[in-house]
Parts: structure tokens; C-alpha cells; sequence
């Protein structure tokens, strides 16, 4: 929620809360952080997770929404180096803000990240070190699809995030963090279209174009 654009952003932000908090579960209560003068975590009825924030009007602009990753269990803590690995492997991918652990809150550890943003290929996520204590880390359940131009660039990704080899499969990957990602060709959808390109999809890893067209 952004004041420079919107002049009734801190009003907006509050009866968005007040809806998405409607038989959900309140996370991180509405309020001031060292991030932003207000903001708040909530799980909504449908068990989906909202971060609301009210944005710094002199700075940057962010999108209205952004993926967020929670670094937790096995990826405790490796929010920053994440982060700073995802920016150096894709193209137009920088860091924006970043705001550490003062001191160490629950499994996060000081200097740890409490709120980072960051963009991949232009698009903005955001990023945090869990401050509560969770046995799991990232699945299936949430994934990154990238389309690549050609197979020179499905290579070079593929080699860069795959981690997880019996996780391979029709193009996806698991990465040194347990995120998964589709490293898939552009037009995908046209590529499907030809005899049997389906299947032979279904018996690959890394998926190859010229297989595909053949």
C-alpha cells in the first residue's frame, strides 16, 4: 500500500486486514516495525498467508503484490545468501531494501533478515528468516517458472539451480534451498501442440527443445 499513489493507503491497509483476518489467524499483529510504520502478518480462512504493508513514500516503488519467501526448518537463516545467489544467476535481478535481526528472535539470529526485497529478471519478491520456530522449509507447493529464450539458457539455469537430482522431473528442479523451479522454453504451450511432444516430455529431466520438436 502505497501513500505516493494513494492517498488513503493507511485506511485501505487496515480494512484490507480487517478482511483477510475474518476467521483467519493473525501472524505478526498490524502495527510499527523497524521495516515499515505499518504492517502485519495474517493467514487467512483458506490457510493462505498476507503480509500488508504500508510502503516508505519516498522511496522506490513496489508492485501491489510480491512473492514472499519464508526461510525456515532446513533453510533457516539462509534468507541473505539466497538472495544474493537467486540475483546473481538470473539477468536484471538486483537487491533493493534490507533489514537485519537486531538480536536474535526466536531461531533467527541476529544480522539474520527480518525483511529483504529483491527483484528477479525485473519482477520484485521479498524475503524473511523465520523469527518462529517451523520444522518445514519450502515444497513443491510453491514454484518459480522461468522461460528461457533457448536451450543454451534452459542449460545454464538448469545447471545453476538443479540440486536435488531425484527430484528432476519435466522440467523442475529443487535448488540448494528447497525452493522449485520450471525451467521451461519460451512458448511452451505451441511446443506441446506437436505429435507426442507431451510424453516425451514426461520421460525427461532437463527438458530439451529439440527432442520436443522431434
Amino acid at each position: 500500500f502505497d501513500p505516493s499513489s494513494d492517498p488513503d493507503a493507511r485506511e485501505r491497509i487496515d480494512d484490507v486486514w480487517a478482511k483477510l483476518a475474518d476467521g483467519g489467524r493473525v501472524l505478526m499483529p498490524l502495527g510499527e516495525y523497524p521495516f515499515s510504520v505499518r504492517y502485519g502478518w495474517v493467514e487467512d480462512r483458506f490457510g493462505v498467508n498476507w503480509q500488508l504493508i504500508l510502503t516508505d513514500p519516498t522511496g522506490e516503488p513496489r508492485p501491489f503484490v510480491m512473492p514472499a519467501f519464508l526461510f525456515s526448518g532446513d533453510a533457516q537463516d539462509r534468507a541473505r545468501e539466497a538472495v544474493d545467489y537467486y540475483t546473481s544467476v538470473l539477468p536484471d535481478s538486483r537487491l533493493g531494501s534490507l533489514v537485519e535481526y537486531p538480536q536474535q528472535s526466536g531461531p533467527a539470529a541476529a544480522g539474520a533478515v527480518m525483511f529483504a526485497d529483491f527483484t528477479l529478471a525485473g519482477q520484485w519478491f521479498v524475503a524473511m528468516d523465520s523469527a518462529a520456530e517451523m520444522s518445514e522449509g519450502f515444497t513443491p507447493g510453491y514454484s518459480l517458472s522461468v522461460e528461457c529464450a533457448d536451450q543454451d539458457e534452459i542449460d545454464r539455469l538448469w545447471d545453476a539451480l538443479s540440486s536435488v537430482p531425484e527430484a528432476e522431473q519435466c522440467g523442475w528442479c529443487v535448488d540448494r534451498f528447497g525452493v522449485s523451479w520450471q525451467v521451461v522454453p519460451e512458448r511452451m504451450d505451441e511446443l506441446m501442440e506437436a505429435p507426442g511432444a507431451f510424453q516425451a516430455m514426461l520421460e525427461m529431466k532437463k527438458l530439451v527443445i529439440a527432442d520436443l520438436h522431434a
